[in-house]
């Protein structure tokens, strides 16, 4: 099986440069002319984050398919960060902390790195059983920078850490899943989108 691996496009927030995890904001214009005239891999299925701006990306790319809902696939909690940019959080001693930490501590009243890569690689393997189960050969997931980096960081080869599978909105990745992935939990990457 093949897989389509999709950051969603951009949204307000996103040209801001804040962390936007929980809050459920939508495209913006230059989000939905981001995906206009490009193209993407076919697909049968297509899986999203519950979020609107994973929703909309997959419509605009796949507007034919069906879209099943993954909710273990969100992005992260950032808590106390959450809607905000490092220029409103300079100054914040949780935020500076958090920074020297190289982002391995928990967002203050968020999600912990470890509690949200186990989350989003938990979705993953829920959508790659059920996809393996109706015989799917190729499909679609359209999910947040952080859910891609979490899935990525943990199964695929060639293997890199979290931080290097930074994908630009719009942008991501075709996987080829083999049969025994449920066994030894690697997958390829096949090609950059």
């Amino acid at each position: 099986m093949k897989v389509v691996l999709i950051r969603h496009s951009k949204t307000a927030g996103n040209l801001m440069g804040r962390y936007i995890g929980t809050t459920d904001e939508p495209l913006c214009e230059e989000g939905i002319r981001l995906l206009e005239n490009r193209s993407y891999p076919a697909a049968e299925l297509v899986y999203v984050s519950p979020m609107k701006r994973c929703r909309e990306t997959a419509a605009l790319i796949y507007p034919t398919l069906a879209q099943r809902e993954e909710p273990l696939l969100r992005e992260c909690d950032f808590g106390d960060f959450e809607n905000k940019n490092y220029l409103e959080l300079n100054g914040n001693p949780d935020y500076q902390a958090w920074v020297d930490s190289g982002g391995t501590l928990p967002f203050p009243g968020g999600e912990s790195r470890e509690g949200f890569q186990e989350r989003c690689r938990e979705g993953f393997v829920r959508i790659l059983r059920e996809a393996q189960a109706e015989k799917r050969r190729q499909i679609a997931v359209v999910a947040h920078g952080g859910t891609l980096m979490s899935v990525l960081s943990a199964f695929a080869v060639p293997e890199k850490p979290f931080y290097d599978w930074q994908v630009k909105n719009g942008r991501g990745f075709l996987l080829e899943v083999p049969e025994d992935f449920m066994e030894k939990r690697k997958l390829t990457v096949l090609e950059n989108l």
